[in-house]
């Protein structure tokens, strides 16, 4: 590569990283409005059951089928939350106020939003009840409750919350006491765990854990003047390295890395999980492998947390190949990801399954024995990871189930299991898992995405979140199926 070449090319990562910073700034201002109504009706043709990333994009979607005004979303919530970048919170990587709009805002423009919680769903009738004593009845019933958190499946929570030291990027009352826990870190154990339950973005858990490290090695994030970006030719060649802006000169963006912490030496970084390997697809699974030998992090697997003793700085964990064997250890810092489970609504409902997940086809998402019931995202038996780029995928093919079923025809287009995990492995750096049922790679660009990149670090942080707002919520957005076609010259 030539010098000028360089320094073209190094110009183009510059604008393409401050575009997607850009358009994630510009998201919070390209918001959606929920149309006035004067009385909620007691009958719709679509009734969506929650307003998380499912629900809303159903809604949309539903919204061009039958009309604003014959589709209606219950949900309680005041303010919707883009949960994924909650990993970059509790790193102090992202504010928590970018995560957040007010709900009124992403509800489709027109369509009715009941303003409550469901507390019975009868499907042999076609009706659900909320809890201000209103039922609702409906043709189609689209199930996108989500998944419960049950931190008091662990003893001595969520009131161990209250202390410091503690911290989980799962809520959004305490993703932020895991950037204080990581701030105030002195010396001791750093402990992250995984529970004994199926978990939404499974990833997350080890995510923390990498980060953490970075930040004990490097320091804390510094601010951006311009892109967190070093570009510079050396020696005749395009160098991209961590290191923050800090002044422009001899062509290229000169800039000074953080400051060491000195913390790195003096902790202990224990990853306690639940599981028997530390990722489900061997690829990346390898490649996590990779890192934590090179970072001397300790994996323990079978173990699961069931106390914290957060007056004393102790997480009490028991050996799942040894039931009723206990080890105490302390820690200078813990990271709890809580148990998790259907929503208790759904447990004893006729839709669910033994287990309490919404009974749906695998490839349709069909509810198996109410035909007009249908189910998307976390509150589903669906036998894939539980992420927002699974629900974006759903999205597409559901969408093109109801199509048909409207019609009365038989769905035919079907959901192959795509979920996508980007592994954080640092301030800058993501591995980009995709993988199908069966486990097996799905990966939409032409290179080895089991490699560390900056690039997908910057899709992570600022094209996923920019994807979301804009395209995923409104119904535009069902995966990138049609992306992986293009760069494999067609193939599946």
């Amino acid at each position: 590569m030539t010098l000028l070449a360089s320094v073209v090319s190094c110009s183009r990562v510059r604008l393409f990283a401050c575009f997607l910073r850009l358009g994630s700034q510009q998201a919070s201002t390209l918001q959606l409005h929920t149309g006035a109504s004067l009385a909620a009706k007691s009958y719709y043709e679509v009734l969506v059951l929650g307003g998380g990333s499912g629900g809303i994009s159903m809604a949309a979607r539903m919204k061009r089928k039958v009309g604003a005004e014959n589709v209606a979303i219950v949900e309680p919530s005041e303010t919707h939350f883009y949960q994924p970048i909650w990993t970059l919170v509790g790193a102090g990587a992202k504010p928590l106020s970018s995560s957040g709009r007010p709900t009124a805002n992403v509800i489709p423009s027109g369509v009715e939003w009941i303003k409550a919680r469901v507390v019975d769903l009868n499907p042999d009738k076609n009706c659900i009840h909320t809890d201000d004593d209103k039922k609702i009845s409906y043709k189609y019933l689209i199930i996108a409750l989500g998944i419960q958190l049950d931190y008091e499946k662990i003893k001595g929570l969520p009131e161990g919350f209250a202390h410091p030291k503690i911290g989980s990027n799962y809520s959004v009352r305490t993703v932020e006491k895991t950037w204080k826990a990581l701030q105030d870190f002195k010396e001791g154990n750093a402990i992250f765990t995984f529970p004994n339950t199926p978990v939404k973005c499974a990833g997350a858990p080890q995510k923390i854990m990498y980060l953490s490290e970075a930040y004990f090695r490097k320091g804390p994030p510094q601010p951006l003047n311009q892109v967190g970006l070093r570009c510079c030719v050396i020696d005749g060649r395009l160098k991209e390295e961590e290191a923050v802006i800090h002044t422009s000169s001899h062509q290229c963006i000169v800039m000074e890395k953080a400051d060491e912490t000195g913390k790195r030496p003096k902790a202990n970084i224990i990853f306690n999980t639940s599981l028997g390997a530390i990722f489900g697809v061997k690829k990346y699974a390898d490649a996590l492998q990779k890192i934590i030998q090179e970072r001397a992090l300790t994996v323990n697997y079978k173990q699961n947390l069931i106390e914290v003793r957060a007056d004393k700085q102790e997480a009490v964990f028991e050996n799942l190949d040894k039931p009723g064997e206990t080890q105490v250890i302390s820690y200078e810092m813990l990271h709890v990801t809580p148990p998790m489970s259907p929503p208790d609504v759904l447990k004893t409902s006729p839709v669910a399954d033994a287990a309490g997940w919404v009974d749906v086809d695998k490839d349709t998402l069909q509810h198996k024995r109410y035909p007009n019931v249908f189910g998307i995202g976390d509150c589903t038996n669906l036998p894939t990871s539980k992420t927002a780029a699974a629900v974006a995928a759903q999205s597409g093919i559901l969408d093109r189930t109801i199509s048909l079923i409207m019609k009365n025809q038989i769905p035919v287009k079907k959901y192959d299991g795509y979920t996508s995990c980007p592994l954080v492995t640092g301030y800058n750096r993501v591995i980009l898992a995709e993988f199908n049922y069966n486990a097996e790679p799905l990966e939409t660009f032409p290179f080895d995405q089991s490699k560390e990149r900056l690039s997908m670090y910057l899709m992570k942080a600022d094209m996923m979140p920019f994807l979301y707002w804009n395209l995923m919520l409104r119904g535009y957005w069902g995966g990138p199926a049609f992306l992986r076609k293009l760069f494999h010259l067609g193939k599946s």
